[in-house]
């Protein structure tokens, strides 16, 4: 019995006792779904539920009289063996070995789909993340948003939103003409200019810049500034691109600032707010008045020279994602951020959205690595790249999905270089390899997977990990709806210890010249349910299931 089955069962003997006038509650006020989780202590139950104490209130009887009326009913669904009610009115909720067991079959048969849930069904959601200049390459200041930011995309898909990953590319405002400079001196033999851009890298860009205009330097420098600023820039995006591809990070939209000013976006949103009575002029400039939204002050959308601000631009963005659809807008920013926070809620708001609701801003802090070096190219900043070379990218993006992103995060390379069970990401993918290690040999000694007997997975090892992967759907929702990645990851690190307990304590293949047994059958099905859940939850992370290591 999978929790989901369980939770419909609930259900349904909810909506029966309503329909026989035993608990007081309209049909309607009944979920399709029930929660139901792990109990901390497992002698309790296999599976506990807290609906009596939601719903008694409102049913005009106190949780335990709910609780008793339930409990009465669930006794009677095939596959549960004891139902117990505990403290005010919680339900626990025993299952006999056979429905227990049967998960296994449940979870292969599945496959890929297993953890996949609705729990976001509905939900229409633009996710824009790493948003780097494209003045230079992606650095270790970068990493967790990417790492983190992809791995939040997918466990909102696999709990049924629809999600779009976006990349704002700042390619407006007066860095893109440092850039450009930059490449330009470079090309001509002169010291960077005030303010730009060093490194090897700015040489490189020189010479694709060369390549695809090989008569650039007979231009004159206002001749030249623009094509070097196209060219340059399309070169360090795609420089951008091939690194959060190697990273396994993809972008649904890469959304261009410019084309923001160049399509007038940005006077049409100081319009639009005007419109809605948010918007004021005072000493020749326009402003918005985000106070009203609990912003410390108002911000100016215009300059008084008439030069717009980066806050209009971030308010026509803003509007872009409300136009193109988007109810739910979430922004992945870093530490030094946390000043956006009341102004994008303020430009919700003032363009007439709930900025409890619509737009959702994380704050990521800081990240650092032990040992790592400057890059050669850039000079003054660690490269993606190079951790990637360094450490593989399925080390550094577990790592870093393993924590929230609120916590401050120093990597240890000696401890991600190690094959041992010290090093989480090591253990993980180590018990998904062990598990399809042992099906080759289960297979080599005549074991299929032509019987299955759910009640033959009896072991107290094979109650426990059948108990987390039962659970894993759940912990996949609760990532998702709470934007942590990292319960995924430590998730299936229970699961690999519980795996490593049950290979020892039971074996799958026959020993020596013993026949093959309904229960090594049974067994690879197990063995393989866990090989699948394993690697469904390293997916949702970004990080490869190896086959052999």
């Amino acid at each position: 019995m999978t929790p989901e089955e369980l939770s419909l069962a609930i259900s349904a003997c909810l909506k029966d006792a309503v329909a026989a006038g035993e608990i007081g509650l309209s049909a309607s006020a009944v979920p399709d779904e029930v929660r139901v989780e792990r109990p901390k202590n497992r002698e309790h139950g296999d599976w506990a539920t807290n609906i009596a104490l939601q719903l008694s209130k409102q049913a005009g009887t106190n949780p335990r009289e709910f609780a008793t009326v339930l409990s009465t009913r669930l006794k009677t669904i095939d596959g549960v063996s004891a139902v117990d009610i505990a403290g005010p009115g919680f339900l626990n909720i025993t299952v006999d070995a056979g429905a227990a067991g049967a998960l296994a079959k449940a979870i292969v048969e599945a496959g890929p789909e297993y953890g996949r849930n609705s729990a976001l069904a509905g939900h229409v959601v633009n996710m824009e993340f790493v948003s780097a200049n494209p003045t230079g390459p992606l650095h270790i200041g970068h990493t967790r948003w990417a790492a983190l930011g992809d791995a939040i995309a997918r466990v909102l898909r696999a709990s049924g939103a629809e999600v779009t990953a976006e990349y704002y590319i700042n390619d407006a405002g007066t860095q893109m003409n440092t850039f450009a400079q930059s490449v330009y001196n470079r090309l001509h033999g002169l010291p960077v200019p005030d303010g730009g851009y060093p490194g090897q890298y700015i040489a490189d860009l020189g010479h694709d810049v060369l390549t695809a205009h090989p008569d650039i330097r007979e231009l004159t420098e206002v001749a030249a500034i623009p094509v070097i600023r196209a060219a340059a820039y399309e070169a360090q995006m795609k420089d951008i691109q091939a690194t959060l591809a190697d990273f396994g990070v993809e972008f649904d939209v890469f959304f261009s600032e410019q084309e923001l000013h160049d399509a007038g976006a940005i006077e049409s949103a100081v319009a639009r707010l005007r419109e809605q009575g948010h918007v004021f002029d005072d000493g020749g400039a326009v402003w918005l008045r985000t106070t009203d939204f609990g912003d410390d002050k108002d911000r100016v959308m215009i300059r008084a020279n008439g030069e717009p601000t980066y806050f209009a631009a971030d308010a026509a963005y803003y509007l872009s994602k409300k136009d193109r659809g988007f109810t739910e807008k979430i922004y992945l920013l870093g530490a030094d951020h946390h000043g956006y926070i009341h102004r994008l809620k303020a430009i919700a708001a003032a363009a007439g959205d709930d900025p409890e609701v619509n737009i959702e801003v994380l704050i990521g802090q800081l990240v650092s690595v032990n040992g790592a070096k400057l890059s050669k190219r850039a000079g003054n900043i660690i490269e993606l790249k190079d951790l990637i070379d360094w450490l593989g990218k399925d080390a550094v993006r577990y790592s870093l999905a393993r924590f929230p992103a609120d916590s401050p995060l120093t990597l240890d390379p000696d401890l991600l270089k190690k094959h041992s069970n010290e090093n989480p990401v090591f253990y993980v993918q180590y018990a998904h390899a062990r598990t399809r290690g042992a099906a080759r040999n289960a297979v080599a000694a005549g074991v299929d997977r032509s019987v299955f007997e759910a009640s033959l997975l009896d072991h107290a090892t094979e109650n426990e990990l059948l108990s987390y992967l039962g659970s894993y759907p759940s912990i996949v929702a609760k990532a998702a709806e709470l934007r942590e990645p990292h319960r995924v990851a430590r998730h299936l690190e229970v699961i690999a210890g519980a795996y490593h307990r049950w290979y020892d304590a039971c074996r799958i293949a026959p020993m020596g010249d013993e026949p093959v047994t309904d229960v090594n059958r049974t067994r690879l099905w197990l063995n393989d349910a866990t090989s699948q859940v394993l690697a469904n939850g390293l997916h949702l992370l970004g990080v490869s299931a190896p086959e052999r290591m």
